[in-house]
């Protein structure tokens, strides 16, 4: 007879749908928005001459850059919540925003510039934006890793990993609509730093919270 029941849960085990982990990381990340959007609101907000800013075409390509990240990011962790994800098969989407960098570095050394390219690398909110990235990113990772659990990730390290690039993305996208610095040698070394640091965190936490 116990045999029988372990056939039975075998057989249901088998051809249970999998745990659908796109609609709850989702929600997640809609709930940990506000928290971020506070913080960020309460500390710095918007720069003032944010509709000026608009036309530079450097300022935009901020938030091509971080929206890709996150984007990457996401569809990136959908996978490897799966035990038989492999990374090595989306992981490549997560070089999308460094391409995207590349070019606007290229485009910005073609124009006549009054600021020595060192000078604009090192910028003025280099401190800020290492800080304040991080910072935003926390509520967006935990809500992440939160949702992750979920899934059944084999590589729970990697999974946080992930998640840290995707909370970074999203925190540096509110943190880049403050920072006067547009200049993609600034976001290519700073916005990359401080995305590094949440990844290693991410990978930290995942490891723990994502271990099954």
């Amino acid at each position: 007879m116990q045999t029988d029941r372990l056939i039975a849960a075998l057989s249901t085990d088998a051809t249970a749908a999998p745990r659908r982990i796109g609609p709850v990381l989702a929600l997640a990340l809609l709930a940990a928005l506000p928290v971020s959007a506070a913080l960020f609101m309460s500390l710095l907000g918007m720069r003032p001459d944010v509709r000026t800013a608009m036309h530079n075409p450097f300022f935009d390509l901020k938030f091509v850059v971080t929206v890709a990240l996150a984007f990457a990011a996401i569809v990136v962790s959908l996978h490897i919540s799966r035990p038989e994800a492999s990374f090595e098969r989306w992981g490549w989407l997560l070089t999308l925003p460094l391409v995207i960098i590349a070019a606007g570095i290229a485009a910005e050394m073609t124009m006549p510039h009054e600021r020595p390219w060192l000078t604009r690398l090192i910028g003025n909110n280099a401190i800020a934006c290492m800080v304040s990235i991080p910072l935003f990113a926390l509520p967006f990772l935990a809500a992440a890793l939160l949702a992750l659990r979920r899934g059944a990730p084999t590589h729970p390290t990697l999974a946080g990993m992930t998640a840290g690039l995707l909370a970074a993305g999203l925190g540096a996208t509110l943190y880049a609509s403050h920072c006067a610095d547009d200049s993609p040698l600034f976001v290519m070394v700073w916005y990359s730093l401080a995305t590094a640091f949440v990844a290693a965190i991410g990978a930290f936490a995942g490891s723990r919270v994502l271990r099954y």
